[in-house]
């Protein structure tokens, strides 16, 4: 194991204990943020550089500040004094966590090793993913940009507060 996998696993596993653990919202999204962040520098570490970037094009750029405004424009104003940061079910959420990745380390290594691993026909550049979803999927990209605007102005008008 390399020193840069390390770290990448300790800023990978700090994000996910932080968002079992805290109890804002606010704060688990962020925590998320940092996951999202650990495993895009994974990805760009396992030579797949396009995947890395792509994740942290959409699911940090796009989905984590839609979350954070969707959050923060429908929450509830009260300021609660005297609480701890931390959820009452941490102890629990460490403890389902843990056994699932108890559970997943286990079947890791009761896999083998080379089932059927197969090389592509032909690997494919980011010049020619560009190029598909520019010209062949131009239609659901624009209308998954469209749901994302619905989405936010949806959250504008629910956080939206009648004069009266």
């Amino acid at each position: 194991m390399s020193l840069t996998f390390a770290i990448i696993a300790a800023i990978v596993l700090t994000g996910a204990i932080g968002l079992s653990v805290l109890r804002k919202t606010v704060h688990c999204v962020l925590s998320l943020t940092i996951v999202f962040f650990g495993l895009a520098m994974l990805y760009i570490r396992l030579d797949a550089p396009f995947l890395g970037f792509a994740l942290v094009l959409i699911y940090v750029s796009a989905v984590t500040i839609l979350i954070l405004f969707t959050v923060l424009l429908t929450r509830n104003r009260e300021i609660e004094t005297d609480v701890s940061p931390y959820s009452r079910g941490s102890i629990a959420g460490l403890i389902v966590g843990g056994s699932v990745f108890a559970g997943l380390i286990w079947m890791i290594y009761r896999a083998p090793l080379s089932r059927g691993i197969t090389e592509l026909e032909s690997p494919a550049s980011v010049k020619s993913l560009g190029e598909r979803l520019m010209t062949e999927y131009v239609l659901p990209l624009e209308v998954i940009a469209l749901l994302l605007t619905a989405a936010m102005i949806g959250a504008v008008i629910v956080a939206m507060k009648d004069p009266g």
